[in-house]
């Protein structure tokens, strides 16, 4: 057995996972970036027709996705597919390289299976991503996240230029405007900000070769009044789908943990409620149609069926996979198979808005 071989095997993935949480947070992830990078992470199974699916015309082998965040650079989304993930969101890239926001900002709850962030959209800029995935395997469906600089005098310009610079390249586009660690970010989900912003990323994607399908990611911490405005907004500007949830600003599931108290976006299994509710609030706004990437604390096959009842066609995670592991990924896709299965169904999308108003009301569980 070579030493590829041995680093896959089953036996010694959980020694693995516990030498990367003694690992300080950020060293831990670029130690998973360079094993993957290296071949290292074991190699999924292979995904049965029930879980194939559609998004955006996009054929999705599974409707299981790796959410931007990790992949911030497109390193490894060759790798990540490997794994079994049946689309990569890479990023969040800005037309400039930025280092983040000072270091330690990266911080585990382990009690509850959460993580903090306040990483700032650390990346290497628009010019490196897409050096990377100029020559990518057009087999696999490939998200470009894109956000703007800290210090751009005009956030909207930022994306106007990640939509020319990715529009050729990517499978899908996603304007992230709700990360709570760049100031004034949040702001975009106004009305009147939301309008201006959508308008200039359909007029800049209208006069691109390629009609590149675009998502726009918001904040699990919005009110009810705030929805209605961004369904409004959305549903007439022309995008094609959202992704609901980024990490929240609340600490209420995890008050008292160590590092609850740091500053930042809140993400991992104590988001799971929040982000659930908001994605079935926001079904029940955008219609049955509008296609919806449901994210923000799934860590089970049982959580990411409850993700789909609540109105999701497709699903990510990350946070989890940092007390999971990688091999998390193919217990979650078992889970949604079963599902398909016990219920009768054909595929993965039969799942989809079966209990959307018990989850905007609060009433449902997982």
């Amino acid at each position: 057995m070579g030493l590829a071989d041995f680093l896959r095997h089953k036996g010694i993935q959980k020694f693995t996972r516990e030498a990367l949480l003694k690992m300080e947070p950020e060293t831990a992830h670029r130690a998973t970036i360079n094993a993957l990078k290296y071949g290292l992470a074991p190699k999924g199974e292979p995904d049965p027709q029930s879980l194939s699916t559609e998004l955006c015309g996009l054929k999705l082998p599974n409707p299981v996705g790796m959410a931007a965040g990790f992949d911030k650079n497109a390193e490894v989304p060759g790798p990540l597919a490997r794994v079994g993930f049946g689309f990569v969101e890479v990023g969040t890239v800005t037309p400039r390289a930025q280092t983040g926001n000072p270091t330690p900002r990266l911080f585990r709850i382990p009690e509850a299976m959460g993580v903090v962030n306040r990483l700032g959209f650390n990346n290497e800029g628009h010019a490196a991503a897409f050096e990377r995935l100029a020559d990518r395997d057009r087999s696999l469906v490939i998200g470009v996240n894109v956000g703007a600089n800290k210090d751009s005098e005009d956030f909207v310009a930022d994306y106007v230029l990640g939509v020319r610079a990715f529009s050729p390249i990517a499978d899908y586009l996603t304007a992230n405007i709700s990360s709570p660690n760049t100031p004034g970010l949040r702001n975009l989900q106004s009305d009147e900000a939301l309008t201006r912003l959508l308008g200039a990323i359909t007029e800049t994607r209208a006069a691109q070769p390629r009609q590149t399908p675009v998502f726009l990611k918001i904040a699990p911490d919005l009110t009810e009044p705030e929805m209605d405005g961004i369904a409004r907004v959305v549903l007439e500007s022309g995008i094609d789908g959202l992704i609901v949830s980024n990490t929240t600003l609340s600490r209420e599931p995890v008050a008292g943990m160590a590092n609850a108290g740091e500053t930042g976006g809140l993400s991992g299994r104590p988001l799971f409620a929040l982000a659930t509710q908001r994605l079935a609030q926001m079904r029940q706004r955008v219609g049955p149609e509008f296609p919806i990437i449901g994210v923000g604390g799934i860590h089970s096959g049982k959580s990411a069926v409850a993700k789909f009842e609540a109105g999701a066609n497709a699903v990510q995670l990350y946070s989890a996979l940092v007390y999971g592991g990688l091999e998390m990924i193919d217990e979650i896709k078992a889970g949604l198979a079963q599902a398909v299965a016990e219920r009768g169904l054909t595929s993965v999308a039969g799942l989809t808005g079966t209990a959307i108003d018990d989850w905007a009301l609060g009433r449902a569980t997982h």
